[in-house]
Parts: structure tokens; sequence; C-alpha cells
């Protein structure tokens, strides 16, 4: 797993992103709502598949490449549909590159990064100020990175504070600042174990690799290593590695080679080069004999789990393997889908995938067991199927459909400028792992070429090899995270010395330099919102835009989880899970096949106040995939197996979601704020156990003619696509859906709500480095309340961002959490105030003490100052570009503005609104709705390690089981 800088994930190449990603079929709660069943017009036929060769020349990625003297490495690309720059930065050292006794430390290192340069004191302050995304980093074994994404005229400023830190880190890295950022990457760590399954990382790479290999130690590494750390590995990680030499700095977006040329001259041109970092032997492993270990976890079902090493990147089977993986378990058709979930129902989820890097890859096929069944039966189907596949291969329909997908995930990606998956992590990754910014099409023209036979040869080669089989079953965790993470050897090697924390001298290594000036921005530009109706009366909105030839569209419903209230959580999410499982005339095998040969994705979901179906389709095939889209919404067949059988898997959902420390904390806080007689009083869309297992075909369908029905529908769509064609299109598909006869639902939103008080709600879960927190109170206020802009800003301020007070406070100062962050959720209804975070088990009192005392301190004696006023004024308006740059984002807003009763100009408002909200306005709004008064705490921990700092803190206290949520 990528290490990061703030919770955030990072890729892989353009096409190990599009192939790697673990697959994970959808539970129930990830379905969308869908509309009574009513003749539609005649079900969509088996569609071809997608022209590929059309496809993949669709994706393109044009660039400039230069070198300064020093080495440096740059590539622009141009891209002017939004004035931004994203701005990404490749250095080519990562976790294989540590030596013994300093696992971890490439990612302590990167973590250093945000800590202030010589002539920077705070690298996220200026940048965001200027209208910056929040600047962000992550760490794996080949390489780190730094992205941000900025307005054009902050460009300047982002290669000055880039530069800056590449040639001027080391008079500014105190040990201070080192033993906080330790503190920090410590709960990374801890948070990551603490899951379920949270230890198997460790696991997989012991047994496949041998001690010494590079890429066996985590990147997170081991705690004892990160205490050794010290100054003296600080400066010579630095000397050693992060010379412009070793560099690769891609700049995409409103910009061009020539000017940017000189920019990046003046900022980097004078930093000199450093040592190359040498390239460690790594190569992929062949077990002599397939092994096995089976461990127990605080899980709710086994799972069990079947590795190999794989080859490099640029090694002619990658493509092929991740191809064939995505058709073993990736593809929502997988054959470990069919057989195993569907077919013979022996697991509740099944995934494979190919995980890429630069020397090796790791290839993992994984199932979840289905409670009640034989593990060894199920593993005996697990291991044949994909032994059936080694041994025959794919056919070409599988092959195509999973490239269809593959090249259908990159267009969206092209919508991306920044970031960690857009167009300048693309181009990095090629030219550091490949030679070739372009890499990433020779990958596309590859998969578009596969032949079952390249797929069968390369699936033979590798996954014909000794495996090792990891089994976690149920029971008590009996390993301890804290110890695993390093080098392996710890056990028998004399253990490493710590360097002594001796005083190093801290001195400037250059003159002072100056940053430079922040040019103003334009006007946000946001697509004007066209409307119109179906003959049947649907509303139907449209933002066009024609970046991509791809369209995104969402069918809402007034329904959600609110629709369910306690009494029946988990239905609206099981009706929801089902709608893909199966119409009157398609299996969810047809269903899922046809969404793959057009390169569409249809999925269902369930928010607090609306349910949704949502498709993504290339514009070429649009009609065909709303006419199954529209069969999904409209057609489902609740057929009993399918009922049984995704009634399963949402009570495995269920299980899960006790067994996980967020999960708990996030069922608990919805019935203890809101009670049971108001709809938001629930445990969240997965719900209770013995609601979903009392659920039948007639309830279900019941379910959906109340909820899913034209009546009580809109569309919205963004995309590239004019009105006249959307509503032709439109009509065909949903034009004639009539509403059934019986009354539609109906939600009192405006039921009462227990008297908010202080208190803890304790929730044991034993053997927990971490205690998770989430504290909340009911807030006097409606979601769809206007002029709250103040309260938003006011939030910012006090928890959500990284620069806000309490993280600064509780991650950055005192180095307890990974990240914590508040909120006020947005629902129709009563709204409510949040702060969720994990911090360390023996700082749990502490930390509550932190947040009661911050909350406390705004604005009664530390009131919003002015540099936290203009980041979150003018720092937002500034940014606003960078919030609406894909389909997805202005389709999120559309809908948001469509909830809360919003103009459809509102984010263009915005900006007058914002420099409208003075210090006042935000410090009464903090101290009117944000205050440390009336909290409910619930808290999950181990009771052996936090009763007694619980205690302390001189609050009623009160229990609950896990196993009663």
């Amino acid at each position: 797993m990528t290490m990061t800088h703030r919770l955030a994930a990072a890729s892989l190449s353009a096409l190990a992103l599009a192939l790697a990603a673990p697959f994970s079929p959808s539970l129930a709660e990830s379905a969308a709502p869908q509309p009574a069943p009513a003749p539609a017009a005649a079900p969509a036929a088996p569609q071809p598949a997608a022209d590929l060769p059309t496809l993949v020349s669709q994706v393109k990625i044009p660039y400039e490449q230069f070198q300064l003297e020093n080495g440096l490495t740059v590539i622009v690309h141009e891209d002017r549909k939004s004035p931004i720059v994203g701005v990404t930065v490749y250095y080519r050292v990562g976790s294989k590159s540590e030596p013994r006794g300093r696992t971890g430390f490439a990612h302590l290192f990167e973590h250093l990064m945000f800590g202030g340069s010589e002539n920077v004191e705070n690298f996220d302050i200026p940048l965001e100020a200027a209208g910056s995304t929040s600047t962000n980093g992550s760490t794996w074994y080949d390489r780190t990175n730094y992205v941000e994404t900025v307005p054009t005229g902050a460009l300047d400023l982002a290669l000055f504070m880039e530069s800056d830190r590449m040639g001027y880190l080391l008079g500014a890295v105190t040990q201070d600042k080192l033993d906080k950022q330790r503190g920090v990457v410590q709960n990374e760590k801890r948070q990551g174990d603490n899951a379920p399954y949270g230890l198997v990382r460790y696991l997989i790479a012991d047994g496949l690799l041998p001690v010494g290999h590079p890429y066996r130690h985590s990147t997170i590494g081991s705690l004892a290593d990160l205490d050794a750390a010290s100054l003296t590995d600080v400066r010579k990680w630095f000397t050693d590695n992060y010379g412009p030499n070793n560099v690769v700095l891609v700049l995409a977006g409103d910009i061009d080679a020539k000017t940017a040329r000189p920019m990046v001259e003046r900022w980097f041109g004078a930093i000199p080069r450093g040592p190359e970092v040498v390239k460690t032997k790594a190569e992929p492993v062949t077990l002599a004999a397939d092994k096995r270990e089976t461990i127990t976890d605080q899980v709710p079902v086994t799972r069990i789990m079947r590795n190999w090493t794989g080859p490099a990147i640029n090694h002619p089977d990658a493509v092929p393997l991740a191809a064939g993986l995505s058709v073993l378990g990736g593809l929502a058709s997988s054959r470990l889908d069919n057989a195993l979930v569907r077919g013979d129902q022996v697991a509740v989820s099944v995934s494979a995938f190919a995980q890429q890097h630069e020397q090796l890859s790791f290839l993992q096929a994984q199932m979840d067991v289905k409670p009640g069944v034989d593990p060894a039966v199920a593993e005996a189907k697990f291991n044949a199927i994909i032994d059936e596949l080694v041994a025959r291969g794919p056919t070409q329909d599988e092959l195509t459909r999973a490239a269809t997908q593959i090249v259908s995930g990159q267009i969206d990606a092209l919508e991306q400028v920044g970031g960690f998956g857009g167009k300048g992590t693309t181009l990095a990754e090629g030219l550091l792992y490949s030679g070739d910014p372009g890499f990433y099409r020779k990958q596309l023209d590859e998969v578009a070429r596969l032949t079952p036979a390249q797929v069968q040869a390369a699936l033979k080669r590798w996954l014909g090899r000794p495996a090792y089989t990891l089994v976690i079953e149920p029971g008590a965790r009996k390993l301890d995270g804290a110890t695993m993470g390093g080098w392996g050897d710890e056990a028998t090697a004399a253990p490493i010395t710590p360097d002594p924390k001796t005083p190093i001298e801290i001195a400037r290594t250059a003159p002072p330099r100056e940053a430079p000036a922040v040019a103003p921005v334009g006007a946000l530009t946001f697509p004007a919102v066209e409307t119109a109706r179906l003959s049947n009366g649907m509303e139907v909105s449209l933002a066009r835009r024609t970046a991509i030839p791809k369209v995104s569209m969402a069918i809402t419903f007034d329904a959600g989880t609110a629709a369910d209230g306690p009494g029946k959580a988990g239905t609206q999410s099981l009706m929801m899970g089902l709608l893909d499982e199966g119409t009157l005339t398609l299996t969810a095998e047809q269903i899922a096949i046809e969404q793959e040969r057009l390169g569409a994705t249809i999925s269902a979901g369930t928010g607090t106040d609306t349910s949704s179906v949502q498709l993504t389709a290339l514009t070429a095939n649009l009609a065909p995939s709303l006419a199954l889209m529209a069969d999904i919404v409209r057609n489902p067949a609740f057929k009993p197996e399918d009922v049984a059988r995704v009634k399963d898997q949402q009570l495995a959902g269920i299980a899960q979601e006790r067994a996980n420390p967020f999960g708990l904390a996030q069922r608990a806080i919805g019935p203890i704020l809101f009670g049971p007689d108001h709809p938001y009083g629930n445990v969240g869309a997965r719900g209770l156990p013995e609601v979903v297992a009392a659920l039948d075909p007639a309830a279900l369908r019941a379910e959906h003619a109340r909820w899913l029905r034209p009546d009580n529908a809109r569309i919205t769509v963004v995309g590239d696509i004019t009105m006249p064609d959307l509503l032709a299109a439109l009509e065909k598909s949903f034009g004639d859906w009539k509403a059934p006869a019986g009354a539609k639902g109906a939600k009192n939103l405006d039921a009462a709500v227990p008297p908010a008080r202080s208190r803890l709600v304790v929730i044991d879960r034993p053997n927990s480095p971490q205690s998770v927190l989430l504290a909340a109170r009911v807030l006097p206020i409606r979601g769809n309340q206007g002029g709250m802009e103040a309260l938003d800003l006011a939030n910012e301020v006090i928890g959500d961002g990284f620069l806000s007070r309490l993280n600064m406070d509780l991650r950055e100062d005192k180095g307890w959490t990974y990240g914590i962050r508040s909120g006020l959720t947005g629902g129709v209804g009563p709204r409510a105030f949040t702060v969720f975070s994990p911090v360390q088990s023996d700082r749990t009192a502490d930390s509550i003490k932190a947040i009661l005392g911050n909350l406390a301190a705004f604005p009664a004696s530390k009131g919003v100052d002015e540099t936290e006023l203009q980041r979150v004024t003018e720092g937002n308006v500034r940014g606003l570009p960078n919030r609406f740059e894909t389909n997805a984002q202005v389709l999120g807003a559309v809908l948001g503005n469509q909830l809360l009763g919003r103009p459809s100009d509102y984010q263009t408002r915005l900006p007058a609104i914002y420099r409208a909200i003075d210090a006042n306005k935000i410090d009464a709004a903090a101290r009117q709705y944000l205050g440390s008064e009336d909290l409910v705490i619930v808290v999950v921990g181990d009771r052996k390690q936090i009763d007694a700092q619980i205690e302390s803190l001189g609050m009623p206290v009160e229990y609950l089981a896990a196993d009663k949520l």
C-alpha cells in the first residue's frame, strides 16, 4: 500500500492503475435506487463490444520534454480547458532503497519535506492561500512523489517552493520536526494495523520474499526502525537521493514548454547535481514449493489469499498477466465472481489483480468465504477456477471486455491534469519506470491487441509456479503489528543501536531567496445548467462539457437511508443492491458483461436523503448504455435466489463494519444523536442484521414501488452531449415510464431528536493499538437553510483540512494521530457537527481534552486570524477551478445544489459570498455552533488500555456492545 503524507491514495502507472486496483464486488450498500417495476421498452439486447482501436486513439497526452544542465528532467503537457496547472514531482527513490535498520525512512523523509525549508516556513500555508489543492506526497517501493494543482498565476510560487525543498532543505530540519513527524508516521502505521486484515500486508511480503530483498519490508517500516531514525539519516538520505538528476518534474495544464522553461531554469537551475540513485537488484522470486500459513485475527469471515511474485512492469508478460488477472477476479463478470459469489455461493467477495512495480509485481487472488460454508470446500473451488484459467486461458470476449474497461477508465483519467491519478502522474511514471512518458499508449495498444493464447501462456509461466497461500480465520489476534514490517532478521541479527540525539548544527546552505508574487485569477467558469422535462414529467438537467467523449449521469430518488428510519435500517440498501443482480430478462452476469462490452459503468448508491443510480458511458455508446440502465432501474427481478445471495453479502458487510473500529463508531453515532423516532437515527446503509435477514422479494418489490418511481425522480447529466440529443435518448429509455398506483414514500424529517448532552460512549475493541474518537452534536439548523457559508468556513478553520487547528495541534504538533477532521453533515434535515480521529491508545484522554480545548478556544480566546481568514476566503476563491475539473466533480456540485435548493449558478456566486464574509462572521458562527458543549463522544478502543484514562475525564460514561450495533 502506498504511504501518503495525507490520507489519500496514490497510483502506479496509467495501466497499472487501471488493472491493478483490487476488485471488490459491490455490497448492497453500493446499490442504486430503482424505480418501481414498470413495463419498459424492450430490454437492452446484447451489444457489440466498443471499438477498441478507436477508444485507444482517443487517449492522448501530447507533451514536450527538456532537461536542465543539472539533470532535472521536465515534461510539459498543455491543456487549456481550465486555468490551472498540475505540478507533479517524482524522485527516483523509495522504500526499496532503504538499508537494514532504517525501514520506513523514505516515507518518514517524505513527511519531513512538508515541514518547511530554508526560505519557506510552512509549505502548505502559502500554496493553499494561493488557491492550490491540498499539497500531498506519497511513497512506495520505487519512488517518492509530491503533487499540487495550482491556479496558473501561482505556478511560479509552486516552482519556487518545490525547488526550495529540493535544494535548500537541510537548514530547516530540526530534531523537533523529526520527532513530531516520527509520531505521525507511527500513528499512520497503527491505523493500518488496527483494521481487520491489517497485518496481511506484512505477511504476504514475508511469505514471498527472502530477508534482505528490497521489496520485502513494508513501506511503512517497523516501529523500532522509525524510532532509530536520526538527523544524520535525514542528511544522508537528502544528499544521496534528492539531487535534481534523480527527479522528473511534470507541468500539465494551462502552460506550454516555451513559457515553462525559463521559470524552471530560474528556480531549479542553480541546484547542483547529486549522486545517481543506485538501482538495487530486486528480481521476482520463485518459491521452492507451495507455502501455506494460517493466522487468526479479529475478522468476521475467513479470507483465503493465493500469492505469487511476478514480472517487472516492462516485462513482456506484464500486460498479459494484468489482463488475465482482471478476467480472473477484476471484472464485475470475473470467473471468480460468477462461479463463487453468484454460482456456488461459497464466497461473499472475491478479487484478483497484478500490483505492478518497476522490478517485480505482486500477483494475488483472494476470496472471503461465506459464513457457514466449509472453508476447505470453498478453497477447493477457488483453486480449481484459478487452475482452469491457467490451463485453458481466457476467451477473446473476456479479454475484449477487460481491455474496454481499462481504456475507458484511462479516458476518465484524462480529465485531471495533476494529483495522484492525473496526466502528470501518467507521464512521470512512464519516463521513470520505462524511459518513455508515452509508455501508457504502448500498454493500451498492447492490451487492445492481446490474444487468449498470449494471456494463457503468461498465466502458465507465472501462476503455474508454487504459491504462498495465506488464510486469515476469525479469532484472537496473536500477532503484533508493532513488531512487523521491518527487514525480517531482527530476531537473529545483532540490534542496530540508534544514533544518539546529539546536536547537529542547523545552518543555511545558501543565501535567502524571495518567494514570487501570485498573479490574480479570473472568474470561475462553471457550465450553465439547462433544464427540460420528459413526456412523463421527469425533470432533466444538463451541464454540457466536451473535454472527454463521455457522459456522467445520475437518476436520483427522494429516498436514502432516511426512507428506512431506525426500524427498517438496511431495507433501502438491499433493494438498491439487487437492481443490477437481475432484471426480468437479464441475469447479473449478463448485466455485468453488457457494461463491460459498452465501456460503461452503472452503479447504485444509498445516501442519507437520496438513493441514486449513476451511469458513466462513452458518448458514442450512450443509447445502448441508457437502455441497459433503464432495464436495471425499471425492471429488477428480485428473484428469491438473488435476494438470498445479496442478503448474505449484506450481512457479511455488516459483520465487517462491526469488526472495524471506524465502522463501529459510524454505526453508533446515528442512533445516539437522532434517537429512535427520527429518520436519521439509524446505523447506516447496511442496516441491522435482523432487518436484512427478514426481507423477502415481496417486501423489496413494495419498497421499489414506493420509492423508485418517475414521480419521485430526477435525471442529471454532465458531459459531451447536447440537450436535444440527450432528450431523444432519454425518451426512448424512460419517457414511457409511468408511476405505479400506490402512493410514493414519505419521510418526516421534522421528527423530534433527543436533547444534546455531554457524555462518553465507549465500545470495547480488544487489542486495538489506537482508539477511534467520534464526537458529534445535532445543530439547530437544517441542510437546506441558506446563508450558512460563514459556518462552513468556521468549520474549515477548526477542523476541515490539513491546516485546520485540530490537525495542526493533534497531528503536526503532538503527533498523536495520522489525521483529524471535523465536518458538518449535509442532509436536508437537521445538520450535525462532527469531529473524527483515530489516536494512539495511550493518548486517548489527552486527545479528547485537546479536542475540547480547541473547540472551546474558538473564538472565546482565539478568534480567526488574518492568515486563516485569507486562506478560507480568498484562498477558496482562487481554488474554485480545482474543484470542478472533472465531470464527476461537476455532477456532484449540481446534485448538491438540487438537494439543498440552491440556484444552478451557485458556484459562480461563491467568490462574492466568500469575499463578503469577514472575521466577525466566522467567529460568530463558531461561537454559535462549534463549541465544546453538549458533545457526545464515541470511543472505540481497548478498555484495558483506556478505562483509567476515560475515568480521569470526569464525564458521564456509557458502554455499548459491538454486536448490538
